[in-house]
């Protein structure tokens, strides 16, 4: 929580395996900045159904927007 009140952080990454540890903490961030991204591990595949980020830009744009 410390890093999300820090004003020299643009963007925050963490590994989504991580970002499901602390799940409440990511989706409570509603700030622009820093961003908080979420990047697969090696260990494990990144699924797109988790990622906070990528949830909230499809609540903001539809499907013809994009084309």
């Amino acid at each position: 929580r410390s890093f999300l009140n820090r004003e020299d952080i643009g963007i925050i990454l963490i590994s989504q395996c991580l970002a499901e540890l602390i799940r409440h903490a990511v989706e409570a961030h509603a700030r622009p900045l820093p961003a908080v991204l979420e990047i697969p591990s090696k260990e494990h595949p990144y699924d797109p159904a988790k990622d906070s980020v990528l949830r909230r830009a499809r609540g903001v744009f539809s499907p013809e927007d994009l084309r």
